[in-house]
């Protein structure tokens, strides 16, 4: 076989691996039935309104989108209440990430930092882009480390990134301090808070920077319509960030990155306030549910401000994950996150939670 000569880093590249599909584990296991609760996505699905707005617009696909979605950005930035020159949008939250990445970052010179047990995109990226990942040991109960994170940052850091809700424990930074480590970093270096389950986040006013986004000079928050909006297969996020960052980001990405249908999705998602409200209520009565569950049948349950929780289970995680998987239920076993001990399952429906429960009981139980 012809063998073509890549970059160095290129050759022992570890790819993201994602979850099981339905359709993966139903033919693998012969079954009919199997309930999804792997991948954070909305337990409700999509909004009527984008569906119709989809829909609508499905003609038009033959056409070349409107550059940098100039439409969609309007829009993002009186939902989140910052200038539209400060918002960025692309092929979801990722392309984002990879831009800051490339852009920011200087091949040999640059580092970023990070902690462990956390999402695997930043360190891929910065793999990919040549750059120093420094990653710092969480503290104790795997808390946020920002103290730690501030002191590993250093003239050449471009980028401190800090994931709040934090995935996969879903800990949340507070806003105080938050701003203390903005505050504390090296000259040119960029605060980036990955916030794509912030709207999970209660009271929000206590987790966002974004409410007081004219206070920072280096903030990046970035975002996506793949959770609370129920847009994850249409790929879609954004970023806020400082103006002069952004048109620059703009200016040297490729073109079109963003679908036609995926803006005028984001557009419906943004106006769909019963949906949104109703995906909240849903959210925070699951979560409750499953904490207080979880607990009962022994497990450590870690408090969280996302659409999942992560649990250790009182026997072997991956044996649970197995048992779980055959009984058509699909969780998150957190072994690619450096965390074997442990599982992550986000909230469905009302019905699904039940049947999660009621199947972890059975197996805990005997």
């Amino acid at each position: 076989m012809r063998k073509f000569t890549v970059r160095p880093e290129i050759l022992d590249f570890a790819p993201y691996v994602p979850g099981l599909t339905i359709e993966q584990i139903q033919a693998r296991y012969g079954l009919t039935s199997v309930i999804k609760l792997a991948s954070n996505e909305n337990p409700l699905g999509t909004s009527p309104l984008v569906k119709k707005a989809i829909e609508r617009n499905a003609a038009r696909a033959f056409r070349y989108p409107e550059n940098h979605t100039p439409r969609l950005v309007e829009a993002i930035a009186a939902n989140a209440g910052v200038p539209a020159e400060c918002v960025l949008v692309g092929n979801g939250s990722d392309e984002i990430i990879d831009m800051l990445f490339r852009m920011k970052g200087i091949p040999g010179k640059s580092n970023v930092v990070c902690y462990e047990h956390c999402f695997a995109m930043y360190r891929m990226c910065a793999k990919l882009c040549g750059l120093e990942y420094r990653e710092v040991p969480r503290g104790e109960g795997y808390e946020l480390p920002l103290d730690a994170m501030a002191e590993a940052a250093d003239e050449n850091t471009a980028m401190v990134i800090v994931t709040s809700p934090d995935n996969p424990s879903g800990l949340a930074a507070g806003v105080e301090d938050l701003s203390v480590l903005a505050g504390v970093l090296p000259k040119d270096c960029l605060l980036v808070v990955d916030e794509a389950y912030i709207e999970f986040a209660w009271p929000p006013e206590s987790y966002s920077p974004v409410q007081a986004f004219d206070k920072f000079e280096n903030l990046v928050c970035l975002r996506t319509f793949s959770k609370a909006y129920g847009l994850a297969g249409m790929r879609l996020g954004y970023g806020i960030m400082p103006a002069d960052l952004a048109a620059l980001l703009a200016n040297a990405r490729i073109p079109f990155t963003v679908n036609l249908l995926a803006e005028e999705a984001g557009l419906a998602a943004l106006e769909d306030e019963v949906f949104f409200n109703e995906t909240l209520s849903v959210v925070m009565r699951g979560r409750e549910y499953f904490t207080k569950e979880l607990t009962r049948l022994g497990c450590k349950v870690w408090p969280s401000q996302s659409n999942f929780v992560m649990f250790r289970p009182p026997m072997d995680a991956k044996s649970i994950f197995q048992t779980l998987l055959e009984r058509g239920i699909i969780v998150r076993h957190l072994g690619s996150f450096g965390l074997g001990d442990c599982i992550r399952v986000n909230v469905g429906t009302d019905g699904e939670n039940r049947q999660f429960i009621e199947a972890m009981g059975d197996i805990l139980n005997g």
